[in-house]
């Protein structure tokens, strides 16, 4: 049995006892296990992930996107800032598909909320970069538990992509909010529809000075557009709001309006029916990723898609009848 274990690993209970007392180096280095590929490191994270599980769960988990330029590290900034000064402790996770590319991250560059980075009640952590969508929102799941577990109540995901990486940072969180500018003049299509139905809560930013007037114009649109789509599971009446992050304007409204919004789903048991049910999703998001890592990590059933992907190429096969063959040779190796 292969017991290696790469240099500067700590004993699991090391890891678990850091976490749970708030450690913040700890906290980082647990992280780095749960982002890691090596099959050492992957059990190493599935213990660590169960033993703090049953200190997870007491935050209030809140997804953040917007589209380009509309001022998203300024608003984290000041939110994070305000929940701070509220008393809370604050973990700030992303999602970036552009990070599986590029092993990079938009929060890679902590001087991008350079005041709230150094303050000890907020904790900053970059996206895991990953072969897949699916495997980076798996391994920043696992971290939002990481960070629930030493303390943090309030954890905001951001998501710097278009298209899935919204989706699969709704499955993860219990309030989506969207920010938004005014004056594009065509606000309503610079959006994607599904992402819209999505949000609890959308923001016009950089309402302030000549751009008021507009960003409450832009806010109508928005209210009425959400009352369009179909009333949500959860109960809430999507809202619309205005803020200037830069001049600290609005900053609290949104926060009002989140815990309005969690005492409804409290009192009529959404809150708890929906972590549940995102709970099972997890396990089949977590199923099918490592199915994916076991078939094409055999070096046997790489060498044979190459080969069938010539023949498919030069239809001497066709796409089926090749899968049909790969999938075949898949199951006698197991």
């Amino acid at each position: 049995m292969n017991k290696f274990r790469p240099k500067k690993r700590l004993k699991a209970s090391e890891y678990i006892e850091g976490v749970l007392k708030g450690d913040r180096v700890v906290l980082s280095r647990a992280i780095t296990v749960i982002e890691s590929n090596l099959s050492s490191d992957k059990r190493l994270a599935k213990e660590i992930i169960q033993a703090i599980l049953p200190h997870t769960g007491n935050s209030i988990r809140i997804g953040i996107t917007g589209v380009p330029g509309v001022g998203k590290s300024t608003f984290i900034e000041a939110f994070g800032k305000l929940l701070i000064r509220l008393g809370h402790r604050v973990a700030i996770l992303s999602i970036d598909p552009s990070s599986q590319r590029t092993k990079g991250s938009i929060l890679g560059d902590k001087t991008r909320m350079e005041e709230l980075a150094n303050k000890p009640e907020a904790y900053i952590r970059p996206s895991a970069s990953g072969d897949t969508l699916g495997g980076v929102a798996n391994k920043t799941g696992e971290a939002m538990l990481l960070c629930e577990a030493a303390g943090f109540d309030v954890v905001l995901i951001e998501t710097v992509g278009v298209g899935q990486s919204e989706t699969a940072v709704h499955g993860m969180t219990d309030f989506f909010l969207l920010l938004m500018l005014s004056g594009a003049g065509d606000e309503l299509q610079g959006i994607k529809k599904g992402i819209m139905e999505m949000a609890d809560m959308i923001v016009i930013n950089k309402a302030d000075g000549d751009n008021v007037r507009q960003s409450e114009l832009a806010r109508r649109q928005y209210e009425n557009a959400l009352h369009l789509f179909p009333p949500s599971d959860s109960g809430w009446t999507p809202v619309a709001g205005t803020a200037s992050a830069l001049k600290n304007i609005g900053i609290t409204e949104v926060w009002e309006k989140i815990q309005e919004f969690k005492k409804l789903v409290d009192q009529n048991g959404y809150f708890l029916k929906n972590r549940q049910e995102q709970q099972i999703q997890w396990m089949y998001n977590n199923i099918h990723e490592e199915l994916k890592q076991l078939f094409y990590g055999t070096d046997q059933i790489a060498e044979r898609l190459k080969t069938l992907e010539r023949e498919v190429v030069d239809a001497r096969l066709s796409p089926v009848k090749a899968a049909e063959i790969i999938i075949e040779a898949f199951k006698k190796s197991i």
